[in-house]
């Protein structure tokens, strides 16, 4: 028998079913782990003392192209260094849950079944969100598909700008982000001139989460069409600042800023998604207007597609970036502030 290679080809954070319970409704302290009995419309929260674990898989396309029996798409092994099962062991995708907090934000959830090889019926239910949840937090279960598409369990959200973008260098320069390299200066907002340690690229279908956001030249100040992943976050700075911001500096996700006019979704083909990354968490400029540069810590890297998260484990093992100062801006606070009030002063500036 072929030996599990020693490399995964993903590593994830998961919680154990029973991390997430039942606060309200039909099935008021239920977990997570009877998948065939969940209610649309309960309410769920992470317990304050659920504690993610790593689990690292292989697909199991790779084994199939040894020579071992044909694959199914929906399933996994689990490779060496998983906290969870011993390598070799079957990872299967059970079902895809659609939950949304109060703030109106979706978060999906994968229910993932753990099958060890010598106890196949001794199975764990796993729970992979694909955005982040913060415990007591409710979340309200809107859908759930058993039967979920084919799908790797990587296609989740990546933090990327997309090919052709124009990246400002610290002596005015503009170059297409494809083009730079590590070591090329980047002016940076906070500490000026920046070395680039890695650029990541991703080539995936734009459709689901993976659609790019277009902002339009002018929409936001920037000199020519700006394409970021629907989760970049774009940096705002409020020179007037409203009682119900806590910092003038905010963090919006590209996606709320979506009007259909001049910030809008593009679906269809194939989008070219790059990364780059600092010593630090960055705010850089992107045709002229201020960004995240990808932010290397545990959390947001086992949210990249595989090939990205890979690398990136490679060569920053520590992970230890924080996040850039100002407010996270999500769908509730953008609607009450108004995104041409945002925009316009942005625009005003």
């Amino acid at each position: 028998m072929s030996e599990t290679p020693a490399i995964p080809n993903h590593s994830s954070q998961v919680f154990d079913a029973g991390d997430i319970v039942v606060t309200s409704g039909a099935n008021l302290g239920d977990g997570l782990d009877l998948i065939e009995e969940v209610c649309p419309g309960d309410i769920y929260q992470l317990l304050p003392d659920a504690a993610p674990l790593r689990l690292e898989m292989l697909h199991e396309d790779h084994a199939c192209a040894r020579g071992e029996k044909q694959a199914d798409s929906r399933r996994m092994l689990v490779a060496k260094g998983s906290e969870i099962g011993v390598p070799g062991d079957r990872v299967v995708l059970r079902a895809r849950l659609t939950l949304m907090a109060a703030d109106g934000n979706r978060v999906e959830l994968l229910a993932l079944d753990h099958c060890p090889a010598d106890r196949p019926h001794d199975v764990r239910t796993c729970l992979l969100p694909l955005s982040p949840m913060a415990p007591r937090t409710d979340y309200t279960l809107l859908a759930i598909d058993e039967k979920p598409r084919a799908v790797r369990l990587s296609d989740i959200v990546c933090v990327s700008l997309g090919r052709g973008t124009r990246i400002s260098l610290h002596d005015g320069r503009q170059v297409a982000i494809e083009n730079l390299s590590p070591g090329d200066r980047v002016l940076t907002r906070d500490h000026g001139a920046q070395p680039v340690r890695w650029v990541g690229r991703a080539t995936l279908r734009a459709a689901g989460s993976f659609a790019p956001v277009v902002i339009t030249a002018g929409a936001m100040g920037n000199a020519g069409d700006l394409i970021v992943s629907q989760h970049h976050r774009m940096f705002l700075y409020q020179r007037r600042r409203s009682d119900l911001l806590e910092t003038s500096e905010l963090l919006v996700q590209a996606k709320h800023l979506v009007d259909g006019s001049r910030i809008f979704l593009r679906e269809g083909g194939y989008v070219d998604y790059f990364s780059l990354v600092f010593d630090r968490h960055e705010i850089i400029y992107a045709e002229g207007i201020p960004a995240e540069s990808l932010l290397v810590n545990a959390a947001t890297v086992a949210h990249l597609p595989e090939a990205l998260a890979r690398e990136v484990t490679a060569r920053f093992p520590q992970l230890s970036q924080n996040q850039h100062f100002g407010t996270e801006a999500g769908q509730n606070l953008v609607q009450a502030i108004g995104r041409e009030a945002l925009l316009g002063a942005i625009r005003k500036d």
